[in-house]
């Protein structure tokens, strides 16, 4: 399989490119700033913004599986424009797309979200995801839009960077108790992408883990498997802060996980063991 990672330099675009050369998959990565240092790989630079580049992209690599792992926040030219962009091109040219897009696609205003519920953001972030993910399944009906949550993993992971800094007491903030996701590891979520990439269904999947935690809970098992004090760990709620966001979103992944030989590890589990 030939397989090319949009975002390859990112913390979940890292991880796929070292699955699939793995894998022995001929990969190709892409990459905003500067390539990643993994060999193998043929590293080449793409803005997301400049639709003769994502055009010529695929037309490069051939008949190929494309994963979008790109993650640009709320700047509305990359997050939701550009994943339509390589939508467009890999339809164009015959190429299969997994795009990757978020819980922050939600409000929380239901007690869990499946792969059925239709989107309502809350922040420019969520409206930006949640525009991608309609006009990918316009022009590319073919392609898989696979919603995840928090990825965890080591320290490249913002969330566990974050944890360790407020521990060391150089961060100033503090981890809610009221902000409720279902994090996910990223080895399993990598693994889970390529075997969409690898396979034939369409439409939208759920890639999130079985526990529903808050970050200070989170924050609280990360601090365990790292050797941290979680007494060092700050608490706030929230709804008290002023932050724009949802509070409580449950990601309902069962549909997607009886699908695949993947399994989606709660972070319960994952994070009982040292990194």
């Amino acid at each position: 399989m030939r397989v090319m990672i949009i975002g390859g330099s990112g913390f979940l675009g890292a991880e796929l490119v070292r699955q699939a050369v793995a894998a022995g998959h001929a990969t190709l990565a892409t990459y905003a700033t500067r390539p990643g240092g993994l060999p193998g790989v043929t590293w080449r630079p793409l803005d997301l913004r400049n639709a003769a580049a994502v055009e010529a992209a695929p037309a490069t690599a051939g008949p190929c599986v494309i994963v979008n792992a790109t993650s640009a926040g709320a700047d509305w030219a990359v997050t939701a424009e550009g994943p339509v962009r390589l939508a467009k091109a890999a339809a164009r040219h015959g190429c299969r797309l997994v795009h990757v897009s978020s819980d922050a696609v939600f409000s929380g205003s239901r007690p869990g979200y499946d792969e059925t519920c239709p989107p309502d953001p809350v922040t420019p972030y969520g409206a930006a995801k949640a525009a991608a993910e309609t006009g990918v399944g316009l022009v590319c009906p073919g392609a898989v839009v696979a919603r995840t949550s928090l990825i965890i993993g080591d320290r490249r992971s913002a969330h566990v960077a974050a944890v360790h800094q407020l521990a060391a007491g150089v961060r100033e903030g503090v981890l809610f108790t009221d902000d409720i996701r279902c994090p996910v590891h990223v080895t399993d979520l990598a693994a889970a992408l390529l075997e969409l990439a690898a396979g034939r269904t369409a439409g939208m999947h759920h890639l999130a883990g079985t526990d529903a935690l808050s970050r200070h809970q989170l924050g609280t098992l990360i601090a365990g498997r790292d050797g941290l004090d979680p007494a060092r760990l700050p608490a706030g709620l929230r709804a008290e802060s002023g932050l724009p966001g949802a509070l409580d979103v449950r990601l309902d992944s069962r549909a997607t996980q009886r699908a695949l030989r993947t399994r989606l590890r709660g972070a319960r589990e994952f994070l009982t063991e040292r990194a």
